[in-house]
C-alpha cells in the first residue's frame, strides 16, 4: 500500500474515532452499563482489545463533591480525573468541582490529530499563560499525560490550552471550589 493510500486510511481512522467518541458523548452510556472513571465499553473505540482503549462518557472520573462514593485527592492518594482535548478545540469536561485543599492528577487525552497543552492554576495566570503556572506541553495525538496539582485557597482556579489560537477559540474550563 503506498503511503498516500496509508495516510488516507490513517486520517479516516481518525474521523471514525473522533465520530464515536461524539456520538458516545450524545447518547451517553447505555442504562445498567457501567462506566467506571468516565470510560465506557463497547464499540471501535472501547472494551477489552479496542482499538482506543474506551469511549469517554463524559464523566469527570472519580466522583465528585457531594457524590456518592466521593474520597477527596490527598498528596499520597490523589483522586484522578480525566480531561479529554478535542480537535475542536474543546476540553471534556470544561468544569471540574473539586474540594478545598484536594489534591487532583489530571489524566489529559488529546483526540485526533492537534496537539495540545494543558495548564492549570490560579485563574488569573492560567489566562495570562504565566511562566512557572503548572502544565503539560505538546500532547500528541491519542497520547494521554498526567499533572498532579494541589488546590490550595478559594480559588478561582481555570486549565486551558494555550498552543497558539486554541485560548482564543475558547479551550478553558473552570475549577469549582466546594
Amino acid at each position: 500500500m503506498n503511503s498516500r493510500r496509508l495516510g488516507w486510511l490513517g486520517t479516516a481512522l481518525v474521523v471514525a474515532g473522533i465520530a464515536m467518541l461524539g456520538a458516545s458523548l450524545a447518547l451517553g452510556p447505555a442504562r445498567g452499563a457501567s462506566a467506571p472513571n468516565g470510560w465506557g465499553a463497547g464499540g471501535m473505540m472501547g472494551g477489552a482489545g479496542g482499538m482506543m482503549g474506551g469511549i469517554w462518557s463524559g464523566r469527570a472520573s472519580a466522583p465528585g463533591p457531594g457524590e456518592s462514593g466521593f474520597v477527596a485527592g490527598t498528596p499520597a492518594a490523589p483522586r484522578v480525573v480525566r480531561i479529554v482535548a478535542t480537535p475542536q478545540l474543546r476540553f471534556l469536561p470544561d468544569v471540574v468541582t473539586i474540594q478545598a485543599g484536594e489534591t487532583i492528577t489530571f489524566d489529559v487525552t488529546t483526540m485526533g490529530p492537534t496537539v495540545h497543552e494543558f495548564m492549570v492554576g490560579p485563574a488569573a495566570d492560567v489566562a495570562a499563560d504565566t511562566a512557572g503556572t503548572p502544565e503539560i506541553a505538546d500532547i500528541g495525538m491519542m497520547q494521554t499525560r498526567s499533572l498532579t496539582y494541589t488546590f490550595t485557597g478559594p480559588g478561582p482556579y481555570a486549565f486551558a490550552c494555550h498552543v497558539t489560537g486554541h485560548y482564543e477559540a475558547g479551550m478553558t474550563g473552570t475549577i469549582t471550589v466546594q
